[in-house]
């Protein structure tokens, strides 16, 4: 059916597909100067993600699981003042008192913060040009401390503030993608076209499961080697054999699940799940809305603003929660993949796929090779694991230690990234986690057997 290719997604100083910072250590004892590069490089990638964008625009918070895109400028800076340049840059000087605890997310140990998040787009001040004076000021001292000889310990904190920029752009993005869907004008973030392409059949790739090993391979003694706490430690685990689908369902697949009235069926939803389709009224992935115009009878809002679903019919299907991931496997009489299968699968691929850096913004059909697809990019695929620690999971001390661990409740785990995440953001290992009805994410199915 089709592909996708973004128009106008570069800048002179972002070439089109070039890393946003550096994944992996250049030695064992990595120079300041690299480091500030890659600083240097996620900064500009925020600045590429908001050009074009209003002051109106970075406002908006359209639900209470998004923030607007000023409030991510701010809290971004916010991370490297507050775990970064406090502590390791001699007589820093704060941008503002304020902001200690305005821009503060969720970390209770750090003292006083907004006392109802979900009002963060409720106030108009501070300005977005004071925003922009803050990381200015804020790069500008990060910039001074990299010029020297720089502790090892914020050397980790710093890798660990760029990954943390990292998924702040691509929440952004998912941010204003649920903020334009809500304006009644309907506007796009940007323009893109539309190639052919077409999604082969739905095959599967068996495995044959034993002793296998899922976790980051963390080596501690070198700062720039990063992963997310919670991908570690590296452990055993024992699969049963297994079969995995070679690509993620498609619009049309699910288009079918519709029109067998699967959301009229309790049978296939989990209590908790058929709960939420009545409460909710869902009938449809989010952003699908009736259009008698189209030949499927629907349009699906993108970045780029309405497009009919007979466009999109070979593409992912994209946004559903967790229950619909997992009501659309039990109704294909499958299931969902766990989390250690999906990683098993994915750990000889390489980290190439429809990732931010592409410029698509939007899942794009499989096409016809042979073997797994879609893997890396397009969508975060639901699995049917629960967020808890790994065996002998520590969390990181101090603050930190608010970052991953406390979420370990009552969300579930997706994996692979999807088409506004960073290539150089992403790992076979990274766990993603959101509750289960959560949709406002690009998440998407992929079935097991």
């Amino acid at each position: 059916m089709h592909r996708w290719r973004a128009l106008e997604h570069l800048t002179d100083n972002q070439p089109h597909g070039e890393p946003t910072m550096i994944q992996v250590s250049e030695s064992k004892g990595v120079q300041a100067q690299s480091l500030l590069a890659s600083y240097k490089a996620v900064r500009g990638a925020t600045a590429e993600i908001t050009r074009g964008l209003s002051a109106e625009d970075q406002m908006v918070q359209s639900t209470p699981d998004a923030s607007p895109i000023k409030w991510h400028q701010a809290h971004t800076s916010w991370f490297f003042e507050t775990f970064v340049l406090r502590q390791f840059l001699p007589e820093y000087v704060e941008f503002h008192a304020d902001f200690h605890w305005l821009f503060n997310s969720y970390y209770v140990s750090l003292g006083d913060e907004i006392p109802e998040k979900k009002l963060r787009a409720s106030f108009s001040r501070p300005s977005l040009e004071m925003i922009l004076e803050f990381r200015a000021h804020v790069d500008a001292a990060m910039e001074r401390l990299l010029a020297g000889g720089v502790e090892e310990e914020a050397i980790r904190r710093i890798v660990l503030g760029l990954n943390h920029e990292q998924q702040h752009q691509e929440l952004a993005l998912t941010d204003l993608k649920n903020a334009f869907f809500t304006n009644p004008l309907h506007p796009a973030y940007r323009d893109i076209v539309v190639t052919e392409s077409e999604a082969g059949p739905l095959t599967w790739s068996k495995f044959p499961g034993g002793l296998q090993e899922i976790g980051y391979p963390l080596k501690a003694s070198d700062p720039m080697d990063f992963s997310f706490d919670n991908e570690t430690p590296r452990h055993k685990v024992y699969l049963e054999p297994y079969s995995l689908a070679n690509r993620m369902i498609s619009c049309r697949e699910y288009l079918e699940f519709m029109a067998d009235d699967a959301y009229d069926r309790a049978e296939f939803w989990l209590s908790e799940g058929w709960s939420a389709v009545e409460s909710e009224g869902w009938r449809a992935p989010l952003y699908w809305q009736r259009d008698a115009a189209d030949a499927t009878g629907w349009k699906v809002f993108t970045l780029s603003g309405y497009r009919g679903l007979s466009e999109l019919l070979d593409t992912p299907v994209c946004h559903v929660s967790f229950f619909e991931a997992d009501a659309f496997a039990r109704w294909s009489g499958c299931r969902l993949p766990t989390e250690a299968e999906w990683e098993t699968a994915a750990a000889p691929f390489t980290l190439d796929g429809n990732l931010w850096d592409v410029g698509v913004f939007h899942p794009a059909a499989a096409g016809t090779g042979e073997g797994l697809q879609q893997m890396i990019g397009d969508c975060w695929e639901w699995t049917a694991s629960p967020y808890t620690g790994y065996p002998g999971y520590k969390p990181l001390p101090g603050a930190l230690g608010e970052y991953n661990g406390k979420f370990m409740s009552s969300q579930m785990i997706l994996r692979g990234g999807s088409c506004v995440t960073p290539a150089s953001h992403m790992r076979v290992t990274y766990r993603n986690f959101f509750q289960s009805a959560t949709r406002w994410q690009f998440s998407g199915i992929r079935l097991a057997k």
